[in-house]
This record gives C-alpha cells, structure tokens and sequence, in this order.
C-alpha cells in the first residue's frame, strides 16, 4: 500500500494546476458572470490531454483510470474553477460508452469525446421521481425499428454546451415487482421534438441546469447503450466515478478556500500579530485541514477500488459524503477568519459558497448516503 502519488500522477496535478492557474478565479466569475461556459479553459485541458485521461487509448485517450480524472477535477477546483461538465461527460458518459457500449458506438464517439471535440450530459432526474429512479416516467417506446421518447427530465447540466445527451428512460416494467425496466439511450441535444428551459439558479457556476421535455423524440436503435432493459445496472458504471470526481472537486474548493485563509491569516495583523496566531482562528483552520485530508485519502482509495475493478460503491459513497462536508467547513472557515472581507467579491469566497453547498446535495443527497452505509456497510434493515 502505497499514499505516495506516481510520477505520472503528479505531473498530471502539476500541470493541471498550470493551466488551471492560467485562467484563475476570476475567470470563472467572469463567465458565470456573463452566463457562459468554460470553453476556453476546456479546450486548454483538452490540447493538453486531459479531458480524455481516463478513456482507452484505442479512442485517443490517456488510458488512465478514474484516478486520475479525480486529480485533474481536484485541481481545477483548487485554482477556483470547478468544472461540472468534465464530471459529466468524462466521468459518467464517457466510462459508460466505453464499457457498455458497441464497437461501433464507442468508434462514433468517444474520440470526439477524447479530443474534446464534443461533449456529453447525462440526464436522469425527473421532478416526481428524484433519486428513486424506479419512479421514473420518462418512456422510450418501439416505433417500428426505432423508439419514440415522451416524458420530462430536469436539473440536466450543460446541455446547451453538449452534443448528446446520455439518456436513461423507461422502456418496460417488471411485472414481478412493478418497477420500471431502464434503458440507456444516446440523444442529440438539438432533436426534433427535444425543448429545454433554464432552470432560474443562484448558482456561480459555468454549467447551466434545464428542465427538458420529449415530445415523440426519435432515435433509432443504434442509439441504445447496452442491454434493453438493464439501464440501471449499466449506469452504475458511470455514478461511481460521478461520486469520486465530485469528492475530488469538494475537496479542491477545500484546498482553495484554506490557502486563501492561511495567507490571510499571516499577513493580516491586528494588535502586532498576525491573526493567524491566535488560537481562536488557527484551530477551526486546522480542524477543517484534518477533515479535508482524510476526506481526500477516501477519494484515493475509492478511485484505487474503481479502478482496479473492486467493489467500490461504498467508499465512493463515503468519500463523497465526507469530501462535500470537508469542503464546506474549509469554506466556511476562510470566510469566517476573513471577517467582513469574507463576503467581499474582491477576496473570492463566498462566491465559492454555492458550489460547495450544491455538492452536500447533488448528484446523491446526504441522507441517501447514509441509507446507503447503514444498508450495505453495516447490514441494517432498508429504511427505503
């Protein structure tokens, strides 16, 4: 066992960092600002490689795992400029298609997803299902060959920066339990039939959220992505990784926010010495150093399971719950020792609360997390 990152582990932090640090947090406020996505930063990440770490290299990509996608998430964020399409697209679509998906479907996308060319979202959250998906009411039906898609979905990110979309609708229903059977459907976000609405956000973030709505969408059958029926199981192979690159992305905003509050807190002198010295500030800095760092040792260890092919649903889980708390609190205290200089725009913080708030939320909420460790980690009856 081995907490030592490799040397191509570390040029990757380094350089990320690089070019990360080129853009800086004012550039992400800018565009957020002015409503736009990071295109320019998405395309210097992807010149260089790495918006495609983690997908084979047949496809153009690094042929690294999710590991490394964490690394390339978490230094994005530690620069102030966390990336929600990179999560989705490369995290969850991308390691989808490249296992689930046909020799011809993984040849039509992933090298323009490889080379940053294109992007993909996901889009599974409906507005009466929420994370019960067997809820889910949004039909893929047999039209001839092809299927027709009817149905709504919301809090979809940045579908008006992306090609396709990776669908997950109903396409049957499990007469022996009454679920819904899901299917895996690549869609175009301009398709005939296919309207989207921003949803109104106050969130500092590049990603747009929208409300869609299919009206008899066609796709034809080579746009299924796997098994009919087995949507569910094959998406697991995407939600994983969503969990480890939201942790890593938690865990950068974490980083940013103290190295802001450290060099506030030495160079701020209030009665001769830096604030810094005072027990009072200096602790609740360091309590949330210790949360973020064995945040961050859970995020490794969940990206080392995933990738070496283990079970890594729980520790996905528990890096991801304790990486959005460590990154709040680390947020939190940097505003706190700032004073009133905390909430100024100027000292880039608070503009930082949304995301890291977001993060304690979504993709999978707290309490689901928890459902989740008291079922399968400690074996307590199903409290849902």
């Amino acid at each position: 066992m081995s907490f030592v990152e490799t040397s191509e582990q570390s040029m990757i932090r380094e350089t990320v960092a690089k070019i990360a640090g080129g853009f800086g947090h004012d550039y992400f406020v800018d565009i957020t600002r002015r409503g736009e996505p990071a295109l320019e930063l998405w395309q210097a990440l992807a010149d260089a490689g790495f918006v495609a770490v983690n997908i084979p290299e047949e496809y153009g990509g690094g042929g690294q795992g999710i590991t490394e996608l964490a690394i390339v998430c978490e230094e994005l964020a530690a620069a102030g400029c966390p990336m929600l399409v990179l999560i989705v697209s490369s995290g969850i679509a991308a390691p989808v298609i490249a296992q689930h998906g046909s020799a011809e479907q993984r040849q039509r996308w992933l090298p323009a997803m490889a080379n940053g060319a294109k992007k993909m979202a996901f889009s599974i959250t409906e507005p009466d299902a929420g994370l019960n998906t067997h809820k889910i009411t949004t039909s893929a039906v047999r039209d001839g060959e092809d299927w027709r898609i009817r149905g709504t979905k919301y809090y979809a990110s940045g579908i008006d920066e992306a090609d396709q979309m990776l669908l997950v609708a109903r396409t049957g229903v499990n007469e022996a339990t009454g679920r819904s059977r899901l299917s895996l459907f690549v869609v175009d976000t301009d398709a005939p039939g296919l309207t989207r609405t921003v949803i109104p956000m106050e969130l500092k973030v590049a990603e747009k959220q929208f409300f869609l709505h299919f009206d008899d969408v066609v796709v034809t059958p080579d746009r299924m992505i796997g098994a009919e029926g087995e949507g569910l199981r094959h998406v697991f192979t995407g939600l994983n990784p969503e969990r480890i690159t939201v942790a890593a992305v938690s865990a950068g905003i974490g980083r940013y926010a103290l190295g802001k509050a450290s060099r506030y807190a030495n160079d701020r002198h209030v009665w001769d010495v830096p604030i810094g010295a005072h027990q009072g500030l200096a602790h609740p800095l360091a309590e949330a150093k210790i949360a973020l760092e064995l945040a961050r040792l859970m995020t490794q260890k969940a990206g080392w399971l995933f990738d070496s092919g283990r079970d890594a649903g729980a520790a996905s889980n528990m890096a991801k719950f304790a990486a959005a708390d460590a990154g709040l609190r680390c947020l939190d205290a940097a505003i706190q020792i700032h004073g009133g200089n905390g909430m100024a725009s100027e000292y880039g913080l608070a503009d930082m609360w949304g995301m890291a708030r977001l993060l304690r939320t979504a993709p999978v909420s707290r309490e689901m997390i928890l459902n989740y460790v008291s079922e399968h980690s400690l074996g307590l009856p199903r409290s849902y």
